[in-house]
């Protein structure tokens, strides 16, 4: 199919403001369809879950919709499906509940290509339980997480990885399946960061060898949701800290508190949002979810050629990253001004990039950005067409003359 970009765009409100949004690697806009979901959540009258009044049926309903939603849209099961806040919250939960079974001895692999939010929760849980951690490396100027070294890293005593199916700043996507496979021919398990991958590409959760998948729904055209995706019966095993009278099944004995319910219903809007980005899909709508996830890989890529093509050809413009296998995630410095500057250089011409380390942390100190304000990052997702790509080319083009204002 021809990705039919004009028609995708028309589906976000936002996108009229005459900016060029190209920070989807931070965050992404909602369509129509999620702000009525959410909208019509509220107009229906909504109560707190398992209530006996029909306000609190609509909530189990919504919650029952997300859990079946997300599992469409990971290949994961309904009763699998662990919702929250935000990645960031689910990851240090999890974190804390699986390292209860470490000990002094055992080990944790975590990787420097990561955001910090499957590094640090990982790195302080082994800290408490006494485990070792010990850290796959990245190439410098490749950017790529060589699957080889974790024959070297991995023992009978690791009893975690933890790595990312994207790189959220320079949009690296490492061999999952082969680095899931050797954790899993020692024993251990594999905690993916899907954050940066599930807006991008097909998601199938037993391919990727994931034992843990977590992904956020904001960058995806949802709301602020958070997810982490896992076998029930693994979940059966691992026993957090909760309230006395909070469900004691799974996947409800993970989730604290109340749910943001009319936002869930918002992220079953999203999920049937992008398994209909190719209109000409039929099937279930896992089916029609794949089939639309790779021609957004395909149109993606064809745009994010154009935009490293364009910036590759400036001198006073360092890439960095050149993974053979990507997101379309471009990160990179603009010779005499702070990465600040440039994104408020662009700013004033309304296109709209990230600055900084972008919490990719140990990246940023592998590149030796840490502590000099990191990079520039434009995040394309599927909403975003060629012409705002060459706004941005032809802004950045200008700072070499100073003309940008």
């Amino acid at each position: 199919m021809t990705f039919d970009v004009s028609r995708v765009r028309a589906a976000y409100p936002a996108l009229s403001d005459g900016h060029a949004y190209l920070d989807g690697a931070g965050g992404t806009q909602v369509p129509t369809a999620v702000i009525e979901a959410i909208a019509g959540a509220y107009r229906s009258g909504i109560g707190n879950a398992a209530g006996a009044f029909p306000a609190s049926g609509r909530a189990d309903s919504i919650v029952a919709g997300c859990r079946r939603a997300i599992a469409d849209l990971t290949g994961a099961e309904p009763d699998g499906v662990i919702l929250g806040p935000n990645m960031t919250t689910l990851t240090y939960r999890l974190a804390d509940t699986v390292s209860r079974q470490w000990g002094p001895g055992d080990e944790v692999v975590v990787s420097r290509l990561d955001h910090d939010a499957n590094v640090r929760p990982w790195v302080q849980a082994a800290a408490r339980s006494g485990a070792t951690v010990r850290w796959a490396e990245v190439g410098f100027s490749t950017a790529e997480l060589p699957v080889g070294q974790f024959g070297e890293l991995l023992s009978e005593r690791t009893r975690l990885v933890a790595v990312t199916a994207a790189s959220n700043i320079v949009g690296t996507r490492p061999d999952v399946p082969a680095i899931a496979a050797a954790a899993h021919a020692v024993g251990a398990l594999c905690y993916v960061d899907g954050v940066h991958a599930t807006p991008h590409v097909p998601v199938d959760v037993r391919v990727l060898g994931a034992d843990f998948y977590a992904t956020s729904a904001y960058k995806w055209s949802g709301p602020h949701v958070g997810t982490v995706v896992a076998d029930p019966a693994l979940l059966e095993t691992l026993h957090p800290d909760k309230l006395a009278p909070a469900p004691s099944g799974v996947p409800g004995r993970f989730e604290r508190g109340t749910a943001a319910f009319a936002d869930l219903a918002g992220v079953a809007a999203a999920v049937d949002h992008l398994a209909a980005l190719d209109p000409s899909a039929a099937g279930s709508r896992r089916e029609r979810m794949l089939a639309s996830m790779a021609a957004v890989e395909r149109y993606e890529g064809q745009l994010f050629t154009h935009l490293l093509d364009g910036l590759a050809a400036m001198r006073h413009v360092t890439l960095y990253g050149q993974a053979a296998r990507r997101t379309p995630t471009a990160f990179f410095t603009v010779a005499g001004y702070s990465p600040r500057e440039v994104a408020a250089r662009l700013a004033d011409r309304k296109i709209n990039v990230w600055n900084g380390d972008n919490y990719a942390w140990e990246l940023a100190g592998v590149f030796g950005l840490r502590d000099s304000g990191g990079g520039v990052r434009a995040g394309l997702v599927h909403y975003n067409d060629a012409a705002e790509v060459d706004r941005l080319l032809a802004a950045v083009a200008d700072l070499a003359s100073g003309s940008v204002r």
